[in-house]
């Protein structure tokens, strides 16, 4: 064999690995492609840097989304459980006036909803798709029955409190241009690049998804990583809530929340987390999280109807889920 056909074989490797590994930043860089030449002149730094704006509150959701399908499983409830947690926030900060006890309030409520899907899901081993399916109907039917109670439609954040312009601030504010939400979205999602990539926690995660029963022979006790799993993924929800409470200082119960579990699947699936468990990235979400984000901008560009917003998100899921299955079969053609 020449050294030219050994040299492009070589490269056709490289290009296959690349598309096979890395796919989520091919789709991303499509979309965004495509966004900068339909927005055409009306393209500038600022709605480029607000992609990470408009990606950070459902990316911090579908991270938490993305460590429990790498586990195997599945959380229905995130968009209840994230205006749950929104809802008695805004009441803790309204009371105290103190922006410490809206963020402690956001994470151990939402450590308490993940609790509850963890404790069903891991200790009692009832499957997390009938488990979370129940815990969505419940917390959104708790805070639209409070909201009912309280005679009001919305849960809205006090304007008069002192701490008011700052929390304002964390949520519409930024640093060098870049939204402040953005870079705490970013900063949550380098930790967990971390913890996955770095810690035995991390790899655990990865094997029982991999291979559950391989993974307790292995000595690990999949029943309290469950268990979790889940409570992290509800504090991430905590704090989704928060950032969402500092951007847009309301919640409304019936509508705030409403798909964001579909939505942070599909993040996930668009930035290559496997359905099936065990493979992905959390990089990849990332991705698919701003790559998601900016549909809706394309959308918008475009002067489309808002009525077909989920008919093009979800033709690109199914776009994602394909090139999946073909990368799939590529490799095990190639074993």
């Amino acid at each position: 064999m020449s050294k030219s056909s050994i040299s492009k074989r070589s490269t056709q490797d490289k290009v296959r690995y690349f598309f096979s590994e890395y796919i989520y930043i091919v789709i991303f860089v499509v979309i965004l492609v495509a966004y900068i030449i339909i927005n055409g002149r009306s393209t500038s730094w600022t709605t480029l840097t607000n992609i990470f704006l408009h990606s950070a509150i459902l990316g911090t959701i579908a991270l938490g989304m993305g460590l429990i399908i790498l586990l195997g499983d599945i959380d229905l409830s995130v968009g209840s459980s994230f205006v749950f947690i929104g809802g008695l926030t805004i009441l803790s900060y309204n009371a105290t006036g103190s922006i410490f006890v809206a963020i402690l309030a956001a994470i151990l409520i939402g450590a308490f909803c993940g609790a509850i899907n963890g404790f069903f899901v891991g200790k009692l081993g009832v499957p997390s798709f009938i488990t979370t399916l129940a815990t969505m109907l419940i917390f959104r039917s708790i805070s639209q029955y409070h909201m009912n109670v309280l005679g009001e439609t919305r849960y809205r954040i006090d304007a008069t409190n002192d701490s008011y312009n700052t929390l304002f601030k964390i949520g519409n504010g930024n640093i060098l241009t870049i939204p402040n939400i953005g870079i705490i979205f970013i900063l949550i999602a380098l930790v967990l690049i971390y913890v996955t990539g770095n810690t035995k926690f991390g790899k655990q995660i990865y094997a029982t998804g991999g291979n559950e029963r391989a993974a307790r022979l292995a000595g690990i006790n999949t029943k309290n990583l469950r268990f979790f799993v889940f409570v992290l993924a509800g504090i991430l929800v905590g704090i989704a809530a928060f950032l969402k409470i500092a951007k847009d200082t309301s919640f409304d119960p019936a509508t705030s929340g409403q798909g964001f579990e579909l939505y942070a699947i599909a993040a996930c699936v668009i930035g290559g987390i496997s359905m099936t468990g065990g493979k992905g990235t959390i990089t990849g979400i990332v991705f698919g999280a701003m790559s998601f984000s900016m549909i809706d901008k394309i959308i918008t560009a475009l002067s489309m109807n808002a009525l077909l917003n989920d008919a093009v998100k979800g033709t690109i899921v199914l776009l994602a889920v394909v090139l999946q299955r073909v990368q799939l079969q590529r490799g095990r053609a190639s074993e």
